[in-house]
């Protein structure tokens, strides 16, 4: 598995999409509720997602894998419990969800060249 995409929440998306440029970061994904970023060195990216005003500082952690299905029934098969089963998404991956010991969220996922260039994708950057 390769550790690829933090999703964090946000309570005002222009001054964190702004913040994230200012410090390097490649904008790839921008939505009034959504934006993703793509690292400067190794291809990993990170998201942010529009909260609601009394949110919960709550990370999704993601790891890409080639083999989705056949990952998540080998782990079926070690006991491990999955909250959804691989489902194709509307963003053009396919997940699965599963929760660690302390409650935080996992995305095992398959994404192919959807992870850094869907077709929504745009590049900005701060000069």
């Amino acid at each position: 598995m390769n550790l690829n995409q933090v999703t964090l929440p946000v309570s005002r998306m222009d001054e964190a999409c702004r913040f994230y440029r200012r410090l390097g970061f490649t904008q790839i994904v921008e939505t009034p509720h959504y934006a993703r970023f793509e690292c400067p060195v190794g291809g990993a990216t990170f998201s942010l997602a529009l909260a609601d005003a009394g949110f919960r500082n709550d990370a999704v952690i993601y790891f890409e894998v080639e083999d989705l299905d056949e990952r998540v029934a080998s782990l079926q098969g070690r006991g491990v419990e999955f909250a959804q089963l691989p489902r194709d998404m509307p963003w053009l991956w396919r997940e699965a969800v599963l929760f660690d010991p302390g409650g935080n969220k996992i995305k095992l996922y398959q994404a192919g060249e959807n992870r850094l260039n869907p077709p929504w994708r745009v590049e900005r950057r701060e000069p």
